[in-house]
């Protein structure tokens, strides 16, 4: 299982590389991640939370993006309940909870550092096994954007409360 994950989260940031670099860092953040094709759930809940336009917007942004299997490891009927219309708060919460305003690249990230998110709470950046956010590992860091940078992350991170 673990190698399987591997291989698919290898696999999904190579093809997020591959489209970020293709355009010469000409695509937005959400186009960026609609190239990619490993980021569905993200997508589709970005356009549920009605933040496409926002995310499209000049920025500049930094965005933790969950991959599709992040999504996939929240419990079952999570994401199904998280896009219905009535959840739309919610679901706002969480996915601006992934967004820091600015262009943060990995070397500008120092161990122990808090980022404020747009959600309005902060992220803890940890250096010691990696980088991590909270408890999401980055897979891929420093897809740059038109608009801002991408950092892959394996874990859907939720804001307290």
């Amino acid at each position: 299982m673990f190698r399987k994950t591997t291989i698919a989260l290898t696999t999904a940031a190579s093809m997020l590389a591959g489209a970020a670099f293709a355009g010469g860092h000409s695509k937005d953040i959400v186009d960026t991640a609609v190239d990619a094709g490993s980021f569905e759930t993200l997508v589709a809940a970005v356009q549920a939370a009605g933040l496409v336009e926002t995310l499209k917007g000049e920025g500049p942004f930094t965005v933790f993006a969950p991959t599709d299997e992040a999504f996939a490891a929240l419990p079952e009927g999570t994401v199904e309940n998280l896009l219905l219309p009535e959840n739309k708060d919610q679901l706002v919460a969480i996915l601006t909870y992934h967004v820091v305003p600015g262009k943060v690249m990995s070397t500008d990230l120092s161990d122990d550092m808090e980022a404020e998110t747009v959600q309005g709470g902060s992220v803890t950046i940890d250096l010691d096994n990696g980088v991590m956010v909270e408890e999401a590992s980055v897979v891929t860091p420093d897809i740059e954007a038109s608009n801002g940078v991408i950092h892959v992350i394996d874990t859907v991170i939720l804001p307290e409360g």
